[in-house]
């Protein structure tokens, strides 16, 4: 399949026909064999505090929220954690919180991670979901071992973005945090929100082409699910979403080729065979909750979270036959980098040489 032009992804959100979806589908994973490998790689996300600064209107965590008892994981459980994560054979792991950035929450990080690199003998990548932090802060936390960075923007529409977001919440900032990450050397991801009230097919398409000007790595990304205690809570209709949310992996995957693209958990909150539907719609990262069961429900960014009960190996051995129904090879053991992060870096060091 060539190139995607506006005009035919537009289409492709609005079609409904099963059999024509479903081919859609087949290329998208076809593409993703092709140029990223039949592997599928678990990153182990690490859910580790759920204090948040920020307040946005759709998150479940915002500071503003009073029912939520706050936690934050101790450095020895987070470090537990990631020993499991070895122990399971993970490549990788995710470590994951609300958004801070007083000198305390960054220096706490910042000695985890080099814990957590002593530990494993720098075997275990880690990639950082942590927010918008200062140049400063994300090149101490690169220095200190972590090599991959999730900043989901939500929406690449600043005017949407508003819609979403208190009035000190800033478009501009958030977009300059990825490229500063890019610029200190991370392999940098980033992703939306699909099927937001207020979102337009148009949206989504200008979404992809965001992915693919900011020269993006990898992309987490997933439907649209409300949650009761927040100001943007509204009915969906999650079959849409749920189709929008495959669409836009296929799309998202036939246009950036060798990205790396996860099938986000939230697929399967919406449909019981989610995470392998959206693998085989052309996502290749799975992120297996490794939390303790104890904090989980309390990490709750949107209703009806799957897994809450499931310890971590329960939910390793529950991802691994799904993945494998879905026709793919788990890439134990191996980091799964970014092959469009890695073919930069190499043409960067060819023009060098």
């Amino acid at each position: 399949m060539q190139d995607l032009t506006r005009e035919e992804m537009l289409a492709w959100f609005s079609e409904k026909d099963p059999q024509k979806l479903e081919g859609l589908f087949r290329e998208a994973r076809a593409c993703a064999i092709r140029h990223v490998g039949s592997k599928v790689y678990f990153r182990g996300i690490i859910e580790f505090s759920n204090l948040c600064a920020k307040d946005c209107y759709y998150c479940g965590i915002r500071k503003s929220n009073p029912n939520v008892p706050r936690f934050t994981m101790s450095e020895h459980e987070i470090l537990e954690c990631a020993m499991a994560a070895q122990e399971m054979d993970y490549g990788s792991i995710v470590l994951q919180s609300g958004e801070r950035q007083d000198e305390v929450f960054v220096r706490f990080i910042e000695g985890v991670l080099r814990k957590i690199k002593n530990a494993t003998s720098g075997k275990l990548g880690i990639t950082l979901s942590l927010g918008e932090q200062t140049a400063e802060t994300y090149a101490r936390w690169f220095g200190a071992g972590a090599h991959r960075y999730l900043l989901r923007i939500e929406t690449s529409d600043p005017v949407l973005y508003k819609r979403l977001h208190p009035p000190d919440h800033s478009f501009e900032t958030r977009r300059e945090c990825l490229r500063t990450l890019r610029r200190i050397g991370y392999q940098v991801g980033t992703g939306v929100m699909i099927g937001l009230p207020f979102q337009t097919h148009e949206n989504l398409v200008e979404d992809i082409l965001f992915f693919k000007n900011e020269e993006i790595d990898m992309i987490g990304m997933g439907p649209y699910v409300p949650h009761g205690e927040t100001p943007l809570v509204q009915e969906v209709d999650t079959g849409e979403n749920f189709r929008l949310g495959l669409v836009m992996i296929a799309l998202s995957r036939l246009t950036l080729k060798n990205v790396n693209i996860a099938a986000a958990t939230a697929l399967q909150t919406l449909d019981p065979s989610g995470r392998e539907k959206g693998v085989q719609a052309g996502a290749n990262i799975i992120m297996p909750n490794i939390t303790p069961t104890d904090y989980r429900k309390f990490y709750q960014l949107y209703d009806n979270k799957p897994c809450l009960d499931e310890n971590a190996r329960q939910c390793k051995s529950c991802l691994e036959k799904r993945i494998r129904a879905a026709g793919a090879e788990i890439g134990y053991g191996e980091w799964g980098d970014s092959v469009h992060f890695l073919k930069k870096q190499k043409s960067l060091k060819e023009s060098k040489s």
